[in-house]
């Protein structure tokens, strides 16, 4: 193994690199630490200095996998926010359950790191306490859930959903959109162009905003979903 010689910070981000590469090829679990530092041209002890086992490095990776993610939403909604499009208030909201299900179709073994095999116990990616948060740092790039939680307020504020609606909305969007995704990653599900992926998820968001303006809400209310993100985000709140 050549060895090479990195400044620092650099080899941290180098590991990262190799892991996702690595994940691509052989899944979540596939790999050690060693296989990730031999890519990069150092010792397995050089990175312990970096990350101190592999499930380090599959969190630190998810992590930055999460932030990827909560940027490219962003981005989506942003230009979808510069388009005309009248009174089409869902647009926004069509623009992320696209990107999302786009992203999980073009890179399902990333997708799986980050929402499936090898999350935490809890089955939230984002419960590691190093887990990209939005809330701690406004130079962080917004986690997914924290994207999909102001476009559902915006919603409500241009009158596009109703407020009685809004508690545990982002659960019943998120759940039909992710259920979209795994049945087209899974192979459960197929579709004939990445055109027709659009359209299909642009439908299902469509219809589950449809649902959720004209459900009636029992008196008692619906149950209200947690997960370890939501759960920091208040507690972080709580704390301010």
């Amino acid at each position: 193994m050549a060895r090479r010689n990195y400044h620092h910070g650099e080899l941290r981000a180098a590991l990262l690199d190799a892991a996702e590469a690595l994940v691509r090829e052989r899944g979540a679990d596939g790999w050690s630490l060693r296989e990730a530092s031999a890519r990069v041209g150092v010792s397995s002890s050089a990175a312990y200095h970096h990350f101190a086992s592999r499930d380090a490095l599959v969190r630190a990776l998810r992590q930055r996998v999460l932030g990827e993610l909560g940027e490219r939403l962003s981005q989506e909604v942003g230009r979808t926010a510069g388009l005309e499009a009248g009174a089409d208030h869902q647009r926004r909201l069509v623009a992320v359950g696209r990107t999302y299900v786009e992203w999980a179709v073009e890179d399902p073994s990333v997708a799986r790191l980050a929402f499936g095999a090898g999350a935490p116990a809890t089955g939230d990616p984002a419960s590691d306490s190093t887990s990209n948060d939005s809330t701690s740092d406004p130079a962080t790039p917004p986690h997914p859930h924290d994207i999909l939680d102001a476009e559902l307020d915006r919603l409500v504020e241009v009158g596009g959903l109703p407020a009685a609606a809004r508690p545990g909305a982002d659960f019943v969007v998120w759940a039909a959109v992710h259920g979209l995704a795994t049945l087209l990653v899974d192979g459960l599900a197929r579709l004939d162009a990445p055109r027709a992926v659009a359209r299909e998820a642009e439908r299902v968001v469509r219809a589950v905003l449809t649902g959720l303006m004209h459900e009636a809400v029992p008196s008692q209310g619906w149950p209200t979903p947690h997960s370890a993100h939501t759960e920091r985000r208040t507690e972080r709140g709580a704390d301010k």
